[in-house]
């Protein structure tokens, strides 16, 4: 293991103690290797050479000239120094400046006369070109020959900008990788020979030194391809010796029992269903009557019927002696989905005994805020096997919840569980529980592979049978406050015609310092110059002014469970005609009479919450109509976000646009665990290719060596890419 030791090294035995100590806490850099993995963002060329009359202003250049004049002058009451330099090279003149300290050197070396080489950014001051600060070479070599080497090297290296900070800018950090990048000889390669010669890729420690130090962009080019492949290629290792592992493991096959629970609800569906789902439910009945765990994937845009699917799953399980586990993010969901089920199942919910078919299963709801007396009840219905179904938050991975033979888990939302959390209650189970993970978020094929790559993936892209369209529009505030007022007349119709309506805001109100996943303008946009608008701001404004007279409702996040419960059950029963509400109804809120939605600064909320919100209304035969209220700027990328969501339905589509216009790392720090904290260079929607590729590779290397016996270098690899991610898990605890 001696030869990881010199990436292992701490900074602050090379570096020196401040200079590490920023680098630790501005930059998260600890060792040699954190510093060697900390690449350039991007490479600034000095450039070719500019003769002085054809200077582009608000660009880099490098010239050659020589020193006509320097002279120092004082501002401030002689309290400043300035050092004002002309240049001139035969075609015309340019002026240098050098500030305060920054003065001394240059004073002693730019004497009239000497002949030299500077690069710099050309700005404009008193109607004269100047550089201010240029870095240079001075060229007073006896040999012209030396002298044209010299310029050419000096002017086509390409410079690395790497990602600083305001304690530490990028040439200090670039000193600072100087320094170790003599390591990048001990560079343990985790990818097999053969895998790196049949792709034609550089050696590991090659890579390090051609993308710190390029010679050229082809080095640039080669070492990110390189460095790529590690990334992809690490990460799908991991997830397939997770699916490899999961393999292994035992579970009860439940197979299908004619005449049993599921047919009887089959009998009682009003509607038959669609091609999609009896493709994903062909699948999921495959796996559920393996002796290997289920680790399926169900993604289905908003509407799509995988609450539908996912309770046939559960329905098949009970028949075959299991108990079933629904698993919901939010209280309101749970209480949501113990009502639909039980309201989908009708007199089979109302069961005595597990398995009795003639008399159903009881389907018991268990969430953290229930009286104690009842939750008891839950808890001695789950470990009798009196209750085949429960569904609840993740008070159902407590210590306390036993189950009689948990053969299902039913994840709800997957975004918002951890694999942790999977874990903990896939350990309830005799042997491990089939798994089924639900999301009404559309996720690009790529990054279904990085961050769920340790599930099979369905897909339910048809909506079902009398689900209605929605026309989306954007409503320019600032431009146009006519609009606004327009689209409070259209929810006002909607209610006359006997309909209800939502409109979100992004934050509570009453000066709340946690808003509720309060959306964040896009950089350099300045929406931040007012606080986001509060919910109970608006409804009261609602109230007194476009829609006074109807009944308006508030709803979020900091109400009592009990109070939110009553608001929805009310909303659902009708008795509300306007729901004033934070995100809280983004997930599964389902009030099939509701058609439109008003959506005030959307520009704060990421498309793909955008689309769940919408999805929302058209739920029942009418059309929808979601209205995205923005005061931004028409031109701003925001506004442009808006009109994408406006013009397209398509989940995936939209997907890919949030992709593009995020940092990925939101994306796929919202997902899962720590791994891909480690992503650097790939890029997850740019390098499908490169993912596709090594997913393939991996589950061969896999297949072939599950323990990595073979291959040393790529365990090695692996712990440190999960000793990381354990421990981000920790810090999340």
């Amino acid at each position: 293991m001696e030869r990881v030791s010199a990436f292992d090294e701490p900074l602050k035995k090379l570096l020196g103690g401040a200079t590490a100590k920023v680098m630790a806490e501005h930059l998260d850099l600890h060792t040699v290797g954190d510093l060697l993995h900390h690449y350039p963002r991007r490479y600034e060329e000095r450039g070719r050479l500019t003769a002085l009359t054809e200077l582009p202003l608000d660009e880099h250049v490098t010239v050659v000239a020589q020193v006509a004049d320097a002279r120092v002058m004082m501002f401030n009451n002689g309290r400043g120094k300035r050092l004002e330099v002309t240049l001139t090279d035969g075609s015309g003149r340019l002026q240098l400046v050098f500030f305060g300290h920054g003065v001394h050197k240059p004073h002693k070396e730019l004497l009239p006369g000497r002949r030299a080489m500077f690069a710099g950014k050309v700005s404009v001051f008193n109607r004269k070109m100047q550089l201010a600060h240029p870095t240079y070479q001075l060229l007073d070599a006896h040999d012209e020959g030396e002298a044209t080497e010299a310029v050419d090297a000096f002017a086509g290296q390409l410079l690395p900008i790497y990602p600083a900070c305001k304690q530490l800018d990028s040439w200090r950090i670039a000193k600072a990788v100087d320094t170790v990048l003599p390591s990048a000889q001990e560079a343990v390669d985790p990818l097999p020979p053969s895998l790196r010669d049949g792709r034609g890729l550089v050696p590991l420690p090659e890579a390090l030194v051609r993308i710190h130090r390029p010679q050229t962009k082809a080095d640039i080019a080669a070492a990110r391809d390189r460095l790529r492949w590690d990334e992809a290629f690490v990460l799908q290792v991991a997830l397939a010796r997770r699916r490899f592992a999961d393999t292994q493991l035992p579970a009860a096959a439940r197979a299908a029992v004619p005449g049993g629970m599921l047919d009887a609800f089959d009998a009682t569906l009003p509607f038959t269903l669609t091609d999609g789902q009896l493709k994903v439910t062909e699948e999921i009945f495959g796996d559920l009557a393996t002796e290997h765990p289920m680790h399926r994937l169900l993604q289905g845009e908003v509407g799509s019927g995988k609450t539908l699917v996912a309770l046939r799953a559960m329905l098949r399980v009970v028949d075959a002696g299991g108990q079933a586990a629904m698993l919901a993010p939010t209280e309101v969901l749970a209480q949501q989905h113990h009502r639909s089920v039980t309201e989908m199942m009708g007199e089979l919910a109302e069961g005595g005994m597990l398995g009795g078919s003639d008399k159903g299963t009881k389907v018991v709801l268990l969430t953290g805020s229930m009286g104690t007396a009842a939750r008891r009840q839950a808890l001695l219905d789950l470990v009798t096997g009196e209750a085949g179904i429960v569904i609840g938050t993740h008070a159902l991975i407590e210590d306390k919840v036993k189950f009689h033979d948990l053969g299902l888990v039913v994840v709800d939302e997957q975004h918002r569980f951890g694999v942790e959390q999977r874990d903990a209650l896939r350990s309830k189970g005799k042997q491990p529980p089939h798994l089924l993970v639900m999301t009404a978020t559309p996720i690009p094929r790529t990054v279904a592979m990085t961050v769920f790559g340790d599930l099979e993936t369905s897909v339910l892209d048809q909506l079902p049978a009398g689900r209605s369209p929605i026309a989306s529009h954007v409503v320019p505030a600032k431009d146009k406050p006519h609009f606004l007022s327009r689209a409070w007349e259209r929810v006002r119709e909607e209610v006359e015609n006997g309909h209800q309506a939502y409109v979100v805001c992004p934050r509570i109100g009453d000066d709340d310092e946690a808003p509720e996943k309060k959306g964040k303008p896009a950089a350099g946009e300045d929406a931040e110059k007012r606080p986001p608008l509060a919910v109970t701001e608006i409804a009261e404004q609602l109230a007194k002014g476009p829609l006074a007279g109807l009944r308006i409702e508030i709803l979020h996040g900091r109400m009592q469970p009990d109070d939110k419960d009553d608001v929805m059950r009310r909303f659902a029963a009708g008795q509300v005609d306007v729901l004033v509400a934070t995100t809280v109804i983004e997930v599964g809120v389902n009030v099939p009479n509701a058609t439109a939605m008003v959506i005030m600064d959307a520009d704060r909320f990421g498309v793909s919450q955008l689309h769940q919100l919408r999805g929302r209304v058209g739920r029942g035969s009418a059309p929808g109509l979601c209205l995205l209220v923005s005061e931004a700027h028409e031109a701003s990328p925001a506004r442009a976000r808006l009109s994408a969501v406006a013009a397209t339905l398509d989940g995936f589509e939209l997907s890919r646009i949030d992709l593009e216009q995020r940092r990925e790392g939101d994306v796929l720090g919202q997902a899962q665990s720590g791994v891909r904290s480690s992503l650097r260079v790939l890029s997850v929607i740019d390098d499908e290719e490169v993912i596709a590729a090594a997913r393939e590779e991996a589950v061969r290397v896999v297949a072939g060596d599950p323990s990595l016996e073979r291959l040393p270098e790529l365990r090695t690899a692996l712990d440190a890419l999960l000793d990381k991610d354990r421990e981000e898990y920790l810090d999340k605890g």
